[in-house]
């Protein structure tokens, strides 16, 4: 096929699209169903219809292609488990007996069943459970789902294409299950998985599909070759079965690496690759492997996390280049448009001036039909809309919003010497010892406690001014109240405000920092039915006074223990909001770290002992390729220092970081120079307190012993059990205890019940030790 035949085939799609309905639809029968004010009937009705909206929003807005199987209830590798037969043993009873009730139990436990464990998606915020699997694991096929979303599509006259996660990378990201040795490689299973994704190919042939869509994003991570084997093997054998629809492998996230020709050599119709940031870098390796001729390409080059609006212009000569190394050359966005918010339109509070720089999920496939038409008809077929994203683009690029000269001179002078405490760990140690008086084992949660729905109301109430000022925030004082005088009844050692003042830990200080954003409808999926609005990083960063001083001062007022002071650390700040993309992301962490050091400052001087600034995303954002990793550790472990280097040695500086591969960043964790970390480990059975050991940690840590991502409440004993795991690689005199994240997501009744339990732990341990217990 020539370039000009190819060009006119063009067509428009994306790999996802969000879920959960422009008001949260989803979130609220999910949650409904949970308390039993919905029933399953009700649930399914209300996801139908959120599944029919967005296919019919899909093709009005010029998609020529709709994705299928991208909805779920919870989680799209949750799906892949169900889909695969992989339910572990714990659950089956539960999923034999309701298996919608059986779903939802492995995502969330039960009072008696523990859930799946739950980690980030590759470098993104939004959790997968991980699939536990062993040598003893059969896979048995159920396509019921996938069958069923496609046959709906189907049946609005639309073409489907159904999206399943991939072999591969469903067991590179599978973990042994329970007492399975460590040591057992899931991949081992991928012959007994082929047979049945090629049951599932089947039958989605027989509904109707004629693409089927394979992610693979784990393939863009640096792979063994044993790995690249495997999947070498894996799209042979289902590339040679003669019941299947055309198949389409879709990588994204980063650039595709040795694994790009291992796909383009493999049998597979068509291939799906990412063209934006780092993965720029396929439109080269592409042209090296020779292209892909006889095969479809379905070209990513409109960045599908990201809110920035697109430079058509560039992703059209993008595209051009592309047109003579496939057979056919289609456009999509980067990846699933499940990690931006859905419309624009939505958002009443920003200036229209900067609302036309954004771009959300529908603004986004609006983009990708358009380049569609371009490539195709030719420019003059989109004169209007390229006429619009110029201006648009110009209009940023020279606004005053993105630019302060003061902000940029004083980040220019940073010096070494301002990212480094005053004294070593080991000294800074002993002055906090002597400071606090803590006990061995020391008490602590991890920040935020239950957000009720009266604070809820209280703030819904402010914003729209049913209530004054000075009324909610004596609300929000009586919550400090009731937080203090219940940890301080419990026994706990440091205690914390709650933080009932925060809508979110980045949306709070984003609101009260210039050069971000806020949005009021620009909800992402976190996992399952949490959901966040992520801000929008627009321009230079600084803190025009005080942020959280107020509310901590008084909490310590109330009582005579350590109340430590709460920020949400630079790399954090970044991770989860929209950043800027016209300057390095550094350059950008280093102001945020320097409005938050100026909050360190201010905590300090009001008397503040314990300060933890929270880095749950360090690891998330680690880059997915090893090569790029020292550059961006250098500059994430430098904005943290800078944030707290200027603290005193008796202020004692704790981190956290919740939901993610440790492993890879022990290093870093030791060079941010803290001097307490609490880590997510419950769910994990205290992974990461070994990996600290193994890497020779030297500070304190308090890997988590209550896992706050499920309802289930659980036993003194079972956190003591956690506690003692703990012990067993973390000494004594440098072990907290604590939960695995904050409590803003849980209820009042599971969380007294599970802080007893906890306290209770920790007294039964010390007294095991020889300690005094309180």
């Amino acid at each position: 096929m020539t370039s000009e035949t190819t060009a006119a085939a063009a067509r428009a799609t994306v790999y996802g699209y969000p879920r959960q309905g422009q008001g949260r639809e989803l979130k609220k029968a999910i949650e409904g169903y949970w308390k039993g004010r919905v029933d399953a009937a009700a649930l399914r009705a209300t996801a139908a219809g959120l599944r029919r909206a967005n296919w019919r929003n899909l093709a009005a807005a010029g998609l020529d292609e709709v994705p299928t199987g991208d909805f779920s209830y919870y989680d799209h590798m949750l799906d892949t488990t169900v889909m695969v037969g992989a339910v572990p043993a714990r659950h089956r009873a539960a999923v034999a007996a309701d298996p919608l009730d059986g779903y939802f139990a492995m995502a969330r436990g039960t009072q008696d069943v523990a859930p799946l464990e739950m980690t980030k998606w590759f470098d993104t915020n939004y959790h997968y459970l991980v699939p536990e699997l062993g040598p003893d694991t059969a896979f048995l096929a159920d396509s019921a789902k996938q069958v069923a979303e496609v046959r709906e599509a189907l049946a609005l006259g639309l073409a489907a294409r159904p999206v399943l996660v991939g072999p591969v990378t469903y067991l590179l990201l599978s973990k042994p299950a329970p007492g399975v040795a460590a040591s057992f490689d899931p991949l081992t299973l991928l012959d007994r998985l082929l047979p049945v994704y090629a049951e599932v190919l089947a039958d989605l042939r027989a509904a109707g599909a004629e693409w089927v869509q394979l992610d693979e994003p784990a393939l863009v991570q640096d792979r063994t070759p044993a790995e690249l084997n495997a999947t070498a093997r894996a799209y042979r054998d289902l590339g040679a079965l003669a019941d299947r629809p055309r198949l389409l492998v879709a990588s994204y996230f980063d650039r595709l690496g040795d694994a790009l020709p291992v796909l383009a050599a493999s049998p597979v119709e068509g291939l799906a690759l990412d063209f934006t940031g780092p993965a720029a870098a396929n439109l080269d390796a592409l042209a090296a492997v020779g292209g892909l001729p006889g095969k479809r390409l379905v070209a990513g080059v409109v960045d599908g996390r990201n809110i920035w609006v697109n430079d058509l212009e560039k992703s059209l000569s993008t595209l051009g280049t592309l047109l003579g190394l496939a057979d056919r050359v289609d456009v999509s966005a980067s990846c699933s448009l499940l990690h931006v918010p859905l419309d624009t339109a939505a958002e009443r509070d920003i200036d229209p001036q900067i609302l036309r720089w954004l771009a959300f999920a529908r603004q986004k496939t609006a983009e990708v039909a358009a380049l569609a038409r371009g490539l195709a008809r030719g420019t003059d077929a989109i004169a209007a809309e390229l006429a619009v994203n110029r201006a648009a683009l110009a209009s940023r690029a020279a606004s005053p919003v993105t630019r302060d000269p003061a902000v940029r001179a004083r980040a220019a002078a940073v010096t070494e010497a301002g990212t480094r405490r005053f004294l070593p760990y080991p000294e800074r140690a002993a002055a906090q010892r002597a400071r606090l008086g803590l006990p061995l084992l020391p008490t602590t949660t991890i920040g935020s406690f239950p957000q009720t729905g009266e604070l809820r109301a209280a703030r819904a109430d402010l914003r729209s001014g049913r209530i004054g000022t000075e009324e909610y925030e004596e609300r929000i004082r009586a919550e400090i109240r009731d937080v203090i005088s219940f940890q301080e009844k419990t026994g706990l050692d440091v205690l914390v405000h709650g933080e009932p003042e925060r809508n979110d830990m980045v949306q709070y200080f984003a609101e009260q920092l210039t050069g971000y954003l806020a949005t009021r409808h620009g909800w992402v999926q976190s996992y399952g039915t949490r959901c966040v609005r992520p801000p929008i990083l627009a321009g230079d960063i600084a803190r025009p006074g005080p942020m959280t001083v107020r509310w901590t001062a008084y909490a310590q007022s109330l009582t005579d223990r350590p109340v430590k002071g709460m920020l949400t650390g630079p790399v954090t700040m970044l991770a989860w909001s929209f950043v800027r993309d016209d300057q390095p992301l550094g350059e950008t962490a280093r102001q945020v770290a320097l409005a938050l050091r100026d909050e360190v400052n201010d905590l300090e001087a009001a008397g503040t002992g314990v300060i933890q600034v929270d880095e749950p995303a360090l690891r998330e954002t680690l880059p997915l390729r090893a090569a790029d990793r020292p550059a961006y550790l250098a500059w994430a472990t430098e904005a943290f220092r800078l944030t707290t280097g200027g603290a005193a040695p008796v202020t004692q500086i704790h981190t956290h970081m919740c939901y993610a591969e440790f492993g890879d960043i022990v290093g870093a964790i030791d060079d941010l120079d803290a001097d307490v970390i609490s880590l997510e480990a419950a769910r994990s059975h205290m992974q990461v307190a070994h990996e600290l050991a193994g890497h020779g940690y030297p500070r304190e840590a308090g890997p988590g012993v209550y896992d706050i991502h499920s309802p289930r409440v659980p036993s003194a004993e079972e956190a003591a059990a956690l506690l003692r795991a703990g012990l067993g690689a973390i000494p004594a005199e440098r072990l907290w205890v604590n939960p695995d994240c904050g409590l803003k997501t849980r209820a009042w009744p599971e969380t007294r019940a599970s802080l007893e339990h906890l306290v209770a732990a920790a007294r039964t341990v010390r007294a095991e030790l020889g300690g005094p217990s309180v």
